[in-house]
C-alpha cells in the first residue's frame, strides 16, 4: 500500500496540510487577487468532511488565508508559524517600523512580518539586486530575512516555520499520518516536519521559480495547482 492509499484507507487518522498560493491557488501577477479556484473549493469541503485534520499552513496571515480559500471548518496557521508563537508579537512594531524607511511599490505589511514583492516588476531580476541591501539592513538589525518566489520577507528571529507549525499540530492532535504539499523555500521544512510519521505523503507542485531541492524531497511532483487539485480529487 502506498502513501497515498494509506491516508485514503483511514482519513479518520489522518491529516492535510496544504501551503497555499502556487498549490491551492494559482500564482498571480499581485498577491491581493489570489483566490482558490471553485472546483478546489470544493473538493476541500469533501476533505475536511472525512479527515481528521486538513490545514492550510503559509505566509498569508491566517485571516487573509480564511478569505483567500474561502472554506470554513479548516485549521489556518499563518505567517510561516509565527502566529503560534508569542514572542513573534514583541518585534512587530521594529518591523514596521524598518518597513517604512524602505522606499519599495509592493510591500506587504503583516501583522507579524513584511514582504517585500517583486513579481510585477518591469527587471524581477534588478529588482531581487536592489533589493540585497534590503535584506543585508534587516540582518543588521537582528531581524531574519527569507527570499521566496519574487519576495523579501522580513521576519522575527524566531524559531518559528512550516515546519514548527506542521509539528505543533500533529502534536496536538495525536495524527501519525500526514501529507504536506508546497511549492516553495519554506515548504521544505514542512516536508521535514513528516519525518518519522507512520505515513508521510510529500507533494511538490513544481515550477521554473520553485527551489530543486523541493522536488528532491517529495513523493510526488505535479505541475500546477490545476493538476495538484486532480490529485486530491482521489483522497
Amino acid at each position: 500500500m502506498n502513501g497515498l492509499d494509506s491516508l485514503r484507507a483511514d482519513p479518520g487518522e489522518s491529516a492535510l496540510f496544504f501551503d497555499i498560493d502556487g498549490v491551492l491557488a494559482p500564482i498571480v501577477e499581485r498577491p491581493q487577487d489570489a483566490r482558490v479556484p471553485g472546483a478546489t473549493r470544493r473538493v476541500l469541503e469533501g476533505l475536511r468532511d472525512r479527515y481528521a485534520l486538513v490545514a492550510c499552513v503559509t505566509g498569508r496571515p491566517s485571516e487573509v488565508a480564511r478569505e483567500i480559500v474561502g472554506v470554513d471548518g479548516l485549521t489556518y496557521v499563518g505567517e510561516h508559524g509565527l502566529e503560534l508563537d508569542p514572542e513573534a508579537a514583541e518585534w512587530a512594531g521594529r518591523i514596521h517600523g524598518f518597513a517604512v524607511e524602505v522606499p519599495w511599490a509592493d510591500t506587504e505589511v503583516k501583522p507579524l512580518s513584511v514582504a517585500f514583492h517583486y513579481r510585477a516588476a518591469p527587471d524581477p531580476d534588478a529588482a531581487r539586486v536592489a533589493l540585497e541591501p534590503v535584506a543585508a539592513a534587516a540582518l543588521d538589525l537582528g531581524f531574519r530575512c527569507r527570499w521566496g518566489r519574487m519576495v523579501l520577507e522580513v521576519l522575527p528571529p524566531i524559531d518559528a516555520s512550516k515546519g514548527t507549525a506542521v509539528r505543533h499540530l500533529l502534536a496536538t492532535s495525536g495524527l501519525r499520518r500526514a501529507l504536506y504539499a508546497g511549492d516553495d523555500t519554506t515548504d521544505l521544512d514542512g516536508f521535514a516536519a513528516l519525518d518519522g510519521l507512520d505515513t508521510a505523503v510529500r507533494i511538490a507542485v513544481v515550477s521554473a521559480e520553485g527551489p530543486a531541492e523541493l522536488g528532491e524531497r517529495a513523493d510526488l511532483l505535479v505541475g500546477s495547482p490545476e493538476t495538484f487539485r486532480e490529485l486530491i480529487e482521489q483522497l
